[in-house]
């Protein structure tokens, strides 16, 4: 059935494939002549839709034949922009391995890095940092990775983890928001007695 289909329209059931997790009949589509980079209607392509469904043996086999990792879809997600952003640290590691733009920008005009400090994905954040990631890019809404992981989260484990790692690889404890605010400033608005300290550590100043 899978092959019959794939010889039918073997874009549409890459896609499909990609989504489901089916890798036999992502083989089957990518044999029958799929595009690799065919996109759907919302401009995804399927290793793009495997990155949202989560599904690395799939993008392996995709990025194996030649996917784009920094293809984007109508919303500027790219697979390796949304890995980073929603922790798929498999398929983030992957994408990194094949090329990935790391200087390429989400639609709020981040990289990678600042959505994964902000969600609290903090081995993605290690692993962004380790590749190389800018640490102190500012996106349009004036924030870097250190000013969101104060101002969008909890302040919980999770956040101080990434916090102290951001510091550690030589983020500026010190670099406001676009109205001025510095870190230090944000975190002690919100209590977050632990990133405080963090911050004072790395010579932050208010």
């Amino acid at each position: 059935m899978a092959s019959g289909s794939a010889a039918a329209d073997p874009n549409a059931a890459l896609l499909a494939a990609a989504r489901s997790g089916d890798l036999a009949a992502a083989s089957a589509a990518i044999e029958a002549g799929a595009d690799l980079e065919a996109r759907d209607a919302k401009g995804q392509t399927a290793l793009l839709a495997a990155t949202w469904a989560d599904q690395p043996a799939v993008a392996r086999l995709l990025i194996e034949r030649g996917a784009d990792v920094n293809a984007k879809d109508a919303i500027d997600d790219s697979p390796y922009l949304l890995a980073g952003a929603e922790g798929r640290l498999e398929i983030l590691k992957m994408t990194l391995e094949a090329g990935a733009d790391l200087e390429s920008v989400n639609r709020y005009g981040g990289t990678a890095l600042i959505p994964a400090a902000e969600r609290g994905h903090d081995e993605t954040v290690k692993t962004l940092i380790k590749a190389g990631v800018k640490l102190d890019h500012v996106n349009r809404l004036g924030w870097t990775a250190l000013l969101e992981a104060i101002i969008l989260s909890q302040g919980g484990p999770r956040h101080q983890e990434i916090v102290k790692l951001l510091l550690e690889a030589g983020a500026d404890p010190s670099l406001p928001d676009g109205e001025g605010v510095t870190p230090l400033a944000h975190a002690r608005s919100r209590g977050y007695q632990e990133i405080v300290a963090l911050l004072e550590a790395a010579g932050a100043i208010e």
